[in-house]
């Protein structure tokens, strides 16, 4: 939690779809890649801002020891 009391799961990393860093995690965890994760939740499909964040996030989700 912030000192506003927000998980950072709760970050929206994409303003134009909503899409937050908990739900593009989720979506990793399914097994969804950028692409799937972006049909699925609306992100990268608005102004294109969130687009290096998103891929960034994913990428360092994708070397995460896997449990």
């Amino acid at each position: 939690m912030d000192s506003d009391g927000n998980s950072p799961a709760d970050e929206i990393m994409c303003v134009c779809s909503g899409t937050t860093r908990g739900q593009i995690y989720d979506l990793f965890m399914q097994g969804k890649d950028v692409e799937a994760i972006s049909r699925h939740s609306g992100a990268l499909s608005g102004c294109g801002g969130c687009e290096w964040d998103i891929e960034q996030f994913v990428k360092a989700l994708a070397v995460l020891p896997k449990t």
